[in-house]
């Protein structure tokens, strides 16, 4: 057993979440690696302080390239927003030190394209986060599915739907400026990863992209909005499959929708982030009077659950997805072996936005670059 210092960029909601995780994934996880809160990141000396107070870190900066630099920290994880991503995961990969980057990969294509080209040079291991596929329902369902339990898949739907933006009285803010911050950037990458995970590349799309609330108060009147409130993808799998795929910042009544519905030939799976501690299963067998869709409680019979509890049906949380993945980018450090997302797993996920991008001006269908 020995420590690995961490440094974090970037002190705020991700950033808090990442420091909780590293806090905590050796005791939860026994892992062999432990990690040492050495470093964090934040825009000003005073917010970086504060920080380092409240989470536990040895010493604060306001310097990113400080931390990246720093002897002491040697393994970088970025929390930062999308427009520092490449920038700071170029500079730690060139110095040999693994990064876990928040999603999604940078703030473009090309961001997303320079680094996964910075991560293959440097040899060294790189994560994408991506925590909702991190659940044990959700690592079930990518088995039962593996597994063929469901038979040969005909259909997916999914969405990721939350009501935050929904309220047109809400001032405009960070999130309403900037195509990065829209929901294509912010929301999409979260049901599009999903989607691979669980059905495999999409090959072509047709999408629609739309912002509902053209203008919000700013602080010298009326402002534009300038990225989107929702879009939908309509899609071909490479295995065959159709797919529809729902996204929305402005939908009413939706906390958390991260939701999926699959359809195949012998039974069909569905999910709700909102009940994240179940998965619903219907097979196609037995009486017809006594089939229909079985909610199952998540329990230490399902991946990466018996760690954080003993007994079924209590249930892991939002942060717990963040501690798997701080276990898993552990796992990556220690093997040397990719542990799945890679960037190139991120990369895979900003060529769908890409191509929904290009779609939705008239919403023709569009081939996915390495789709």
């Amino acid at each position: 057993m020995r420590d690995i210092g961490i440094g974090i960029i970037g002190g705020g909601y991700m950033g808090k979440a990442h420091s909780v995780a590293m806090s905590a994934v050796g005791a939860v996880f026994q892992t062999t690696l432990r990690p040492r809160l050495e470093m964090i990141c934040a825009t000003t000396a005073e917010s970086a302080e504060r920080y380092r107070a409240a989470y536990g870190f040895a010493r604060a900066t306001a310097d990113w390239r400080a931390l990246v630099a720093d002897p002491n920290v040697e393994a970088v994880v970025i929390a930062s927003p999308q427009t520092t991503h490449r920038a700071v995961a170029e500079a730690a990969l060139a110095r040999g030190k693994p990064v876990f980057c928040e999603k999604p990969l940078g703030a473009s294509l090309a961001d997303a394209q320079a680094m996964v080209a910075a991560a293959e040079a440097s040899g060294v291991p790189n994560m994408v986060g991506f925590n909702y596929v991190r659940t044990p329902a959700t690592q079930f369902a990518r088995k039962l599915l593996a597994e063929g339990a469901i038979g040969r898949v005909a259909w997916f739907r999914g969405e990721h739907t939350e009501v935050f933006l929904a309220d047109p009285a809400l001032p405009a803010t960070w999130r309403t400026r900037g195509v990065a911050n829209g929901v294509m950037g912010d929301l999409s990458p979260h049901m599009i990863n999903c989607a691979l995970a669980l059905m495999g590349p999409v090959e072509r799309l047709s999408a629609m992209v739309e912002t509902v609330h053209m203008t919000r108060a700013g602080p010298d009147g009326p402002e534009a909005v300038t990225n989107d409130d929702h879009a939908q993808i309509m899609c071909r799998f490479a295995g065959g499959a159709m797919g529809h795929l729902y996204f929305s910042r402005a939908a009413t009544g939706r906390k958390m929708g991260y939701a999926y519905e699959i359809h195949g030939t012998k039974g069909a799976i569905r999910f709700d982030q909102e009940d994240q501690n179940a998965l619903w299963l219907y097979r196609a067998e037995g009486p017809e009077a006594e089939r229909g869709f079985r909610k199952i409680l998540t329990g230490p019979d399902h991946p990466d659950y018996l760690p954080f509890c003993q007994g079924p049906g209590h249930g892991t949380g939002y942060q717990d997805q963040i501690i798997i993945e701080a276990k898993d980018f552990l796992t990556a450090i220690e093997s040397g072996q990719p542990v799945w997302p890679t960037f190139r797993d991120g990369l895979a996920v900003w060529e769908v936005v890409d191509a929904a991008l290009r779609s939705a001006p008239d919403g023709r269908w569009v081939t996915v670059a390495g789709g």
